[in-house]
């Protein structure tokens, strides 16, 4: 795999991907805290509980108001590991899926240890972040899928019949290596993705929202951002099914105002391509931010997942500050969500300034060690 790392980046463009990074962080954590209280429960009973017009706010769900789910933690270090492997890149060890792996290796510990290691320097920052230490529902092709230590591949993925959204829902970040060839971009949050949803379904679901977020980041309309995907993942034998999810999702928005009826019907038994139908229907037909997520949550399946989706998929086209001011001042581990999205940002503009030819920033490889 290759990338462009040398780009020389003017301020006004940095500042452009700096707000569009933090957008896609910010905006998956938001529709993910939204959608997480009401995760797999009915229609019916979203609305008893909410109102006939369903979930229109923030609510209290397993850690409180504006907590995040599992998909929030593993976005995160999906980040972490992109910057590592940009790191490591100096050593001339670059495979980006063993790093994404050993990244989600780290998850995994924070599902199963009270905190973190100090004395594990290896592990970088993130890992020693203590509120990501909280089991939020962590799904079982996760937790399986990372169980042992040995990474997925293509020729021998985890768990191969697990449908699922969860690895689309971490894989807004591959989308934002904005240097990088599309078709690079799709193959990578695929390898990825198979290291713990092995099923096609999930695997392409995944590269296709990782090259929609990559158009996005990139200046491009959300449709033209669809189209895209789908002629990048046209060739690929098995891509039928989320080829198909992303036709009916765009001609959704051709009939009419939309319905909860509607979103359940493109969401359909919540595996990841029915929620990443559902999330480009709703980031298409939504007023503003809000209206958009809301849309995306109100239905009877993976409403987190949903949610974390279309706040993806809309912070990369607008930037941090069309999200909804409100939820982002409740929203669980803002802070930290902030400084490793501006860490991502410098990363992949000014890397050469932090570990290169020139010199290393000692502090920089604390945070981010090359072991």
């Amino acid at each position: 795999m290759g990338a462009t790392s040398g780009a020389v980046w003017g301020r006004t463009e940095q500042q452009d991907f700096r707000s569009r990074v933090r957008g896609t962080l910010l905006g998956a954590a938001v529709g993910d805290a939204l959608g997480a209280p009401v995760d797999g429960l009915s229609l019916e009973r979203i609305q008893e509980a909410h109102g006939p017009e369903g979930l229109a706010d923030l609510a209290s769900g397993p850690g409180g108001r504006g907590a995040i789910s599992r998909h929030t933690q593993l976005t995160l270090f999906s980040f972490d590991g992109l910057v590592r492997a940009q790191v490591r890149r100096d050593t001339g060890a670059w495979h980006p899926p063993t790093d994404l792996h050993r990244a989600y290796l780290r998850w995994a510990v924070t599902q199963h240890d009270w905190g973190p290691d100090e004395r594990r320097t290896e592990d970088g920052w993130l890992a020693r972040e203590e509120w990501l230490y909280a089991r939020r529902s962590p799904s079982r092709a996760c937790l399986l899928g990372l169980a042992d230590g040995t990474m997925g591949t293509l020729d021998a993925p985890k768990n191969p019949g697990e449908p699922g959204p969860d690895a689309a829902a971490r894989s807004a970040p591959f989308g934002l290596l904005v240097g990088w060839d599309p078709q690079l971009v799709l193959q990578l949050a695929i390898e990825c993705a198979a290291q713990t949803h092995g099923h096609p379904t999930a695997y392409f679901a995944a590269g296709a929202y990782a090259v929609i977020v990559h158009a996005l980041a990139r200046g491009e309309i959300l449709d033209a951002a669809v189209q895209r995907a789908l002629a990048l993942l046209a060739p690929r034998p098995g891509h039928q099914p989320v080829g198909d999810a992303l036709q009916r999702a765009l001609g959704a928005v051709r009939q009419g105002m939309p319905t909860a009826a509607r979103i359940e019907e493109l969401a359909g038994a919540g595996t990841a391509e029915g929620a990443l139908a559902v999330a480009v229907y709703c980031a298409l037909v939504g007023e503003d931010v809000r209206h958009a997520l809301c849309l995306a949550v109100n239905h009877g399946g993976p409403s987190a997942a949903t949610g974390a989706l279309t706040g993806g998929l809309l912070g990369a086209l607008h930037g941090e500050t069309a999200l909804p001011p409100a939820w982002l001042a409740e929203l669980e581990g803002r802070p930290t969500m902030l400084v490793l999205a501006d860490d991502f940002a410098m990363e992949m503009t000014q890397s050469p300034a932090l570990h290169g030819p020139g010199g290393s920033s000692p502090g920089w490889l604390v945070r981010y060690p090359r072991a």
